[in-house]
């Protein structure tokens, strides 16, 4: 089994923040943390400091390679950074924010 993960810190939201599935939307200062395992990467977000982790709404998403969920991770910290509403495509899978 392989797997691999990813955290960035101090994510500020610009916009409308990111949509999780037990929060709500969020906003502010976040954390973005991926962890891809067994073909797919689970993306998740918390408010920077805290201890609660909040699941992006549409996660997890399908990833072949640690490559493409590295990408991932990277394209949803950028969506979350300018408060793109709308979604980051990968592999013509869409993750809501």
């Amino acid at each position: 089994m392989s797997w691999a993960s990813w955290t960035t810190t101090g994510v500020i939201t610009e916009g409308g923040g990111v949509r999780t599935d037990e929060a709500g939307l969020v906003r502010g200062d976040l954390s973005v943390h991926t962890t891809w395992t067994d073909g797919r990467a689970i993306v998740t977000v918390q408010y920077s400091g805290a201890s609660e982790w909040y699941t992006i709404t549409g996660s997890p998403v399908a990833c072949a390679t640690e490559e493409e969920s590295r990408q991932l991770h990277q394209e949803i910290v950028e969506a979350v950074r300018t408060g793109d509403p709308a979604a980051v495509l990968l592999s013509g899978r869409r993750v809501p924010m």
